[in-house]
This record gives structure tokens, C-alpha cells and sequence, in this order.
């Protein structure tokens, strides 16, 4: 018989597993077509970009998590950590099966700097999975200003670094704007 965590364990790696299996139906590549798989890859304007177990889009994963843990205890601080962080797990994998999917990836490609995107390799896509989960037991275990911080700075640094990051994404999703996609481009 399973403890509770034992439980949430198997269902977490369940939840997992479902999300990899629907990708690899969809067409996804479980890996890298180079033929390798990297710790990080940094190369944002890269066939390799959100191909590999890491790379500038993983802190939105981990913010993800954050903000799901704090969405989660808003809307549901009854229910037990462990239950709410199924709840989240079901929430990112779906988000990852979503942004796999051929309506999502080309809207990446008309609306943001994304011109080469192609999807995420299956490793890619569970590495980004198990990053929410990070940023989710982040926000349960640290003080609600570290969240804040970490957020903050995974925001500035990114869009520093790849003119890019979760905010800027989510904006260009709903509603391009001609001045932010310039901009991101370095035009």
C-alpha cells in the first residue's frame, strides 16, 4: 500500500509519463534530432533551442510553478499541498501537450521572435515539467518574497539576455504588438 506521498509520487510520474506518451502520438521527437542531449543549451535562435533538458525558457517553468503553487493556495489551501501540487502537474503537462501542438507552434512562429520554432523534443518538454515542479515546492518551502524575487530575476535576466522571457510571451500570444517583436528582434 502507498503513504500519501508514495501515492503522489505515482501519480506525479503517472501525470508524466501521459503527457510524454500524448507528445510522442502527436509527432513529437523525444530528443534532439542532432542525436544527443545537452545538460543546457543557451542558443536561443538555434535548430537546438527547446531541444535539450534545459535552456533560457526553463525559468518560465520554474515561475510556472510559483505561480501555481500561489494560484492554488488562493483558490485552494483546503485541499493538501500534495493534492494541489497534482493539480498543478495536471495543469503544466497540459499546458506542455497544448504548446505542442501544431495551433500553438505556429502561432509562436507568427507572433513572436519564435520564426524557427518547431516544438519541444519529448525531453525537452518533461525536463520543463519536472522545472515547474521545482518552482512549486520553491514556493512552498520558501519564504513568499523569495518567490517574488526569484521571479523578478528570472524576468530582468531573461529578457536581458534573449529579449525574451514569460511575460513577453504571454503578451505575444494574446496580442502581438509590431514594437515589442522589433524590439526583441534588435531591429
Amino acid at each position: 500500500m502507498f503513504s500519501a506521498t508514495g501515492r503522489t509520487y505515482a501519480i506525479c510520474a503517472g501525470i508524466i509519463a501521459a503527457a510524454a506518451a500524448i507528445e510522442l502520438s502527436m509527432g513529437r521527437v523525444p530528443i534532439c534530432r542532432c542525436g544527443y542531449v545537452k545538460l543546457w543549451h543557451g542558443i536561443v535562435n538555434s535548430s537546438e533551442n527547446s531541444q535539450h533538458l534545459t535552456d533560457w525558457y526553463t525559468f518560465s517553468h520554474v515561475i510556472h510553478g510559483m505561480g501555481f503553487y500561489f494560484l492554488l493556495w488562493l483558490v485552494a489551501r483546503r485541499l493538501p499541498p500534495d493534492v494541489r501540487l497534482v493539480a498543478a502537474l495536471l495543469l503544466e503537462a497540459s499546458w506542455e501537450v497544448v504548446e505542442n501542438s501544431p495551433v500553438i507552434i505556429n502561432r509562436y512562429r507568427a507572433a513572436t521572435i519564435s520564426l524557427d520554432y518547431y516544438g519541444d523534443s519529448i525531453v525537452n518538454s518533461m525536463s520543463d515539467i519536472l522545472a515547474m515542479i521545482l518552482g512549486f515546492w520553491i514556493a512552498r518551502r520558501a519564504p513568499v518574497w523569495v518567490s517574488i524575487a526569484l521571479t523578478v530575476v528570472f524576468e530582468v535576466v531573461v529578457a536581458a539576455v534573449i529579449r525574451d522571457n514569460l511575460t513577453l510571451n504571454i503578451l505575444m500570444l494574446i496580442h502581438p504588438f509590431e514594437a515589442v517583436k522589433r524590439w526583441q528582434l534588435g531591429a
